[in-house]
């Protein structure tokens, strides 16, 4: 998980960001600081990454992250209401909120079972929504 940032502006023309992000790859959880420019999308710098994994995290998480969502869709016919879903792939963080509204509209009817596709390409995402449990039918 990102932590906040502290963000400063060195001049209005060179509109440098230094962010400090403690990386997620391993569990050493090094507090790397990266200063890159937003608009061009340039990483000028990357240090305290104490490897080359965690470079390639800062800066996939800095240009354009991605998150696995976790969630539950409604039953119909089940011996549950529900059942636990997951992406099947990271969607990038600025579609969430668009595949979560079609999670919610969604509802699927019973036998579900684990791995089960659910909803096939959210909000346009190369992603699928996956079934992570069974939900046997109602007898």
């Amino acid at each position: 998980m990102v932590k906040p940032s502290d963000t400063r502006h060195s001049s209005a023309e060179n509109r440098r960001i230094i962010e400090e992000l403690t990386c997620i790859v391993c569990p050493k959880g090094c507090r790397v600081t990266v200063t890159h420019d937003p608009e061009t999308g340039v990483i000028e710098t990357i240090e305290h990454a104490d490897c080359t994994r965690g470079k390639a995290w800062v800066t996939r998480e800095i240009l354009d992250p991605v998150r696995m969502i976790c969630s539950s869709v409604l039953v119909t016919g089940g011996v549950l209401p529900l059942v636990s879903v997951r992406t099947d792939r990271p969607v990038p963080r600025r579609v969430i909120t668009a595949v979560m509204q079609e999670i919610r509209q969604a509802v699927t009817a019973a036998p579900v079972h684990s791995g089960e596709v659910i909803i096939t390409n959210p909000a346009g995402t190369e992603c699928n929504v996956i079934a992570t449990r069974q939900v046997p039918s109602v007898i």
